[in-house]
């Protein structure tokens, strides 16, 4: 036992938990641990970022990206308030992230002192927990607690509020390891037969898997039993990499911009078994009409997302890993030849469509074509985000990060910074609308002071594109507030932070620019020029059954 302070016990506690790399900004508050981290700074590498809203984003792509909890720091105030849309994007994706900010100190709280702000209170509807720590005692214990509810379950994000004077305070201190996860025990016997009944009565199923298959690392557990049952399986927008999309059993994304074959398929099986996935509006539609020729297995982690959207037939609770396993292992293989066929005929008549030229979705096949296959591909928000879900061929977990919940514009780039400090070794490329990278390009000067080889990928279409797409749909073409048409050069912007720029008009030009920014391991930033009246399809119109999904054909 040792005599710390404060201060030392975060870096201490940091170190147990296995964190090598934070994310953060400092200010006065928060001055003290930033202080003890200099002293550490051979064991624990800071990411300055040149916003605290970037931090946040930061440390939750690098649990994405690397299964770990993800750490970010920030001072009182308005370095603490900055957090709150990346916690909140972390939360609606279940992402494990600790943030530590520091307030004022305790006699002088509650005062509306100087940068003093309730950060537990604002934070409370979007973190697992969150603490304020008021007396060092208690600092080594809240913070081993955080870290576990942070990645136990279901994950997500945990804030650690610690007043400036518990950081200068001094007490005892003993190093504790963290014990090893307890195994989650299975459901009752009960319940895995009356799952079973309905995998073998099934004549037509469909698999639909979600974030929570990647979040449990049970993507093989998942090919094996989609073999089993000889199911196709379609992928939610969080749930890109959780099946190989070169399976042929894989039918494209689903849900309201997904593909044909998988919207028709959720419509038509006789049994949906939905993994990890929450039945969100922009995935289930209409819930009266979603499946409606189904019954429904839901299996989920998280008793409360049973029968909250969606009413099923029958659930398991629990780890999604461990259920796959154990399902594979009682089901005798199941074969649905005719229905395979049928689904495979689907996929041949309903091909997404690339169009001619430089399009988005050609921008983002020869992204495929021209990255490794274990490249990690970040988005922002909008038109971009659909293009790169349907059209880059995804073979594992973890290899597309996007804000499926909040749809946060500006997630990306700071997303892509953690998954690169994760991954330093991966090909790591963000690709942005022009609108979402005008909310965080100033992460750029992070990419260049951090050397990062990290490739920004702008898919500029002068607009805000997947808005413009609604008033082109459903607003008679009124653009009000859409058109981005201004004098902003966004090479101009990368070459002024000290990042290499290519400003890309044709199929011919990108090609040339992704090799050369592939190749040279160096951060460059692609502006890549489509036409503002680009749509991405399919789309099923908000609320609506998924048979109503329609393309430019039926147009």
């Amino acid at each position: 036992m040792t005599k710390l302070s404060g201060a030392e016990i975060v870096i201490a506690c940091l170190k147990e938990q296995g964190v090598d790399t934070v994310f953060g900004y400092p200010g006065g508050a928060i001055l003290n641990i930033y202080d003890a981290l200099y002293k550490h700074r051979d064991e624990i590498h800071h990411v300055l970022t040149s916003h605290e809203q970037g931090a946040a984003h930061a440390a939750d792509g690098y649990a994405r990206a690397s299964g770990k909890v993800g750490v970010c720091l920030a001072t009182s105030g308005p370095g603490a308030t900055n957090l709150v849309t990346g916690i909140a994007s972390a939360y609606m994706d279940s992402s494990p992230i600790v943030a530590i900010t520091c307030n004022v100190a305790n006699p002088i709280l509650g005062k509306d002192s100087f940068q003093e702000i309730d950060i537990t209170g604002i934070s409370m509807p979007i973190t697992k927990y969150n603490f304020i720590v008021k007396d060092v005692r208690e600092l080594a214990g809240v913070l081993r607690r955080a870290f576990r509810i942070a990645r136990s379950g279901r994950p997500g994000p945990v804030l650690v509020d610690i007043t400036k004077d518990v950081t200068a305070a001094v007490t005892d201190y003993e190093a504790v390891l963290p014990a090893a996860e307890a195994l989650r025990p299975l459901p009752a016997e009960e319940k895995i037969e009356e799952a079973l009944a309905l995998l073998k009565a099934a004549k037509k199923p469909c698999i639909m898997a979600g974030g929570g298959v990647i979040l449990s690392n049970a993507a093989e557990a998942l090919t094996a039993f989609a073999h089993r049952l000889d199911a196709p399986v379609c992928c939610t927008l969080m749930g890109q990499g959780a099946f190989d999309q070169n399976d042929p059993l894989y039918t494209g994304m689903v849900g309201m911009h997904g593909t044909k074959t998988s919207n028709y398929t959720v419509s038509d099986c006789d049994l949906l078994v939905v993994v990890g996935a929450r039945f969100s509006d922009r995935v289930a539609g209409s819930p009266k009409q979603f499946a409606a020729k189904a019954k429904i297995l839901q299996i989920d982690i998280d008793e409360a997302e049973v029968n909250k959207n969606i009413h099923v037939a029958a659930s398991l609770v629990g780890d999604a890993a461990a259920l796959l396993t154990c399902l594979t292992e009682k089901l005798p293989a199941q074969r649905h030849a005719d229905w395979v066929t049928e689904i495979q005929a689907r996929k041949e008549r309903f091909p997404l469509q690339i169009g001619e030229g430089l399009t988005g979705p050609r921008v983002i096949r020869e992204l495929d074509r021209l990255t490794p296959d274990d490249a990690i591909i970040v988005t922002e928000v909008g038109q971009h985000q659909m293009w790169a879900a349907q059209h880059y061929a995804y073979h594992s977990p973890r290899t597309y990060l996007t804000s499926g919940g909040l749809g946060t514009m500006g997630f990306g780039l700071g997303a892509a910074i953690g998954a690169q400090t994760a991954k330093p070794d991966s090909v790591v490329v963000n690709v942005a609308g022009d609108g979402c990278f005008r909310m965080n390009m100033n992460e750029l000067a992070t990419v260049a002071r951090e050397e990062l080889p990290l490739i920004e990928l702008i898919v500029d279409n002068h607009a805000l594109g997947m808005v413009r797409q609604w008033q082109t749909l459903f607003y008679e073409q009124r653009y009000s507030s859409t058109v981005l048409r201004d004098r902003v050069d966004y090479c101009k912007i990368a070459e002024a932070m000290g990042i290499k720029a290519y400003r890309v008009t044709t199929v011919e030009e990108l090609r040339t620019a992704l090799r050369e920014a592939v190749e040279s391991r160096k951060a460059a930033v692609l502006d890549v020029l489509i036409d503002s009246d680009e749509k991405v399809f399919p789309m099923c119109p908000p609320g609506a059954d998924l048979k109503e999904v329609f393309d430019e054909s039926d147009l």
